[in-house]
């Protein structure tokens, strides 16, 4: 339920905080006092848009924060896992903040979350119900979760939408390989052509890559050879540099017996033609190592050129695209040499699938059928005291194609009147009417159902007297199982509550500011008497106020 109400700096709210109790919660006030603006900020928590033009203060956030308490905090363990949220125990805090600049941020128990985080949580803990509501009744939708909430389908439903789902997807497999294999047919010499030019090359996986590798290796191998060529010329060739020392070694062996120093000169010569000599040993067996093999080159070149010719052809980038390709046409002409066979088993899967839908939402539709009867007859016995004595009322089920929701197609048929045919609610009831009939809705699924706290904003419009006292009784009756706030204009409805708040502006020197406060008894028989007459010092109004309060 809802523990307490913080607002700041929202329209003219410039703070408000409100503890609510169990059971009946009544909020009052002058029309324009601003209950509609506390309903505006708590729609902030469902995923309502936020629009800076709220903020008063521009110089600060607005905030709307609600605290509730959980009385099965086990229910809720599955969405604070799912969010990666801290759970609080018996508690939950939600809030949302809006800065002047638009920006908006939302938050659970002090974690921030997306909007619709927040709103699928609040969703499950606030019920927010106004007059334009009402026409969700309408709604063969809603119509159809009123029935299965009522006759509790929750698992049943969850069987079945699973069974559903398995089905749509075997009737897809089924189509979709239909109409491979028909195209498969049309094109099966072209598929053939295909996949025997793809099968003589005989690819491997990583093949074309390999011949890259090894056709740059060859490559680089043959200009290291042209290179090491020219370095053996100029060693050992004609006119090399090894024959001109050994010339001008002699040469110098001849000038010793003249010139003392040239048999130095001659020794230091003849120690470079040995380290030439060397050299050119060191390069000739390089030159033994590195030899190309041309014909190979061409092989590689030839292969990859049909690799790649055919990579152009089929629009891939490598040989295992290729691969691949081939083995999905071969297991295309697999398919269609085993067509009629694929087909048949993948038909016989499908038909088996929708066996156990229908079966399961069969047993949906029994149970739907039988609730329905029985929502009929309750509902018109809660209805009746509100005013809807001649009220008639058919639940009509009746049975379809399968659907993502079973079988059924579910219709209220409502006839207020003793002389009306019975009529979808759209083309019958008043605006107050189907406020009342909501009103009796809830009231029946409250009672078997765990809902979440309620908010009902004047949806008691339009009515007075004993049918006001009536609503006022059953609004009593549901807050016995779950926590109700009412905001009415009805004194007989007001008087039902189990704790009354009411909402008044106040005015200062520069601003007008809305507040709420909760009332002592005393001061509820004065508002009483303020909503039955327009003053609270009419001594017969209190007489009434007080008849009504006790």
């Amino acid at each position: 339920m809802i523990r307490s109400l913080h607002i700041s700096n929202y329209a003219l709210i410039s703070q408000i905080d409100i503890d609510f109790t169990g059971g009946l919660n009544i909020i009052t006030g002058e029309t324009g006092a601003g209950k509609s603006i506390m309903l505006g900020a708590l729609n902030m928590l469902l995923g309502a848009r936020a629009d800076a033009k709220v903020i008063t203060d521009s110089s600060k956030k607005s905030i709307v924060e609600v605290e509730f308490t959980l009385e099965d905090p086990q229910a809720f363990y599955d969405f604070f896992t799912d969010n990666d949220l801290d759970a609080d125990g018996e508690r939950v805090i939600l809030r949302r903040e809006l800065s002047p600049n638009g920006r908006s941020r939302a938050f659970i128990n002090d974690s921030p979350v997306n909007l619709t985080q927040l709103r699928s949580l609040a969703l499950r803990l606030v019920d927010i119900h106004s007059q334009h509501q009402n026409l969700l009744l309408a709604d063969p939708d809603y119509q159809l979760r009123i029935i299965d909430s009522l006759a509790a389908n929750d698992n049943l439903l969850s069987d079945y939408r699973a069974a559903y789902a398995d089905y749509q997807r075997l009737l897809k497999k089924y189509s979709e390989t239909r109409d491979m294999i028909r195209r498969g047919r049309d094109e099966a010499d072209f598929i053939t052509y295909q996949l025997e030019e793809l099968a003589s090359l005989d690819l491997v996986p990583g093949e074309d890559a390999e011949l890259e590798a090894e056709r740059d290796r060859l490559a680089d191998m043959a200009e290291t050879k042209r290179y090491i060529t020219e370095a053996l010329a100029a060693l050992q060739g004609d006119e090399n540099a090894t024959l001109a020392l050994e010339t001008a070694v002699g040469a110098l062996r001849d000038l010793a017996e003249t010139i003392p120093d040239a048999e130095t000169l001659s020794s230091r010569l003849e120690a470079v033609l040995i380290e030439i000599r060397d050299v050119a040993s060191a390069i000739e067996a390089y030159d033994n190592d590195y030899n190309a093999d041309p014909q190979r080159l061409d092989e590689i070149d030839s292969r990859l050129g049909k690799i790649y010719s055919l990579e152009t052809k089929h629009h891939v980038d490598s040989a295992d695209a290729l691969i691949s390709l081939r083995e999905q046409l071969s297991h295309q002409m697999e398919m269609l040499d085993s067509g009629d066979e694929l087909l048949s088993t993948l038909e016989a899967d499908a038909r088996a699938a929708k066996k156990n839908a229908v079966l399961i939402a069969r047993s949906i539709s029994e149970r739907r059928r039988r609730c329905a009867a029985e929502f009929s007859d309750e509902l018109r016995r809660v209805a009746e005291p509100l005013g809807m004595k001649n009220l008639r009322c058919d639940i009509a089920v009746t049975s379809g194609k399968l659907n993502h929701s079973g079988i059924d197609q579910v219709e209220f048929l409502f006839a207020f009147n003793k002389n009306q045919q019975l009529l979808p609610v759209s083309q019958t009831a008043s605006g107050g009417e189907i406020s009342r009939l909501m009103l009796a809705i809830k009231s029946i699924v409250g009672k078997k159902m765990n809902l979440p706290s309620i908010i009902f904003d004047e949806i008691d419009t339009g009515v007075s007297g004993e049918v006001a006292s009536k609503m006022g009784e059953l609004m009593q009756i549901l807050s016995q199982r779950i926590q109700v706030i009412t905001i009415t204009h009805l004194p007989q409805v007001a008087a039902k509550g189990n704790s009354h708040y009411k909402v008044y502006k106040l005015d200062d020197e520069q601003t007008t500011n809305t507040h709420i406060r909760q009332l002592s008894d005393d001061e509820r028989v004065s508002e009483l008497a303020l909503m039955l007459s327009g003053s609270s010092d009419n001594q017969a109004a209190l007489a009434a106020a007080r008849s009504l309060f006790d």
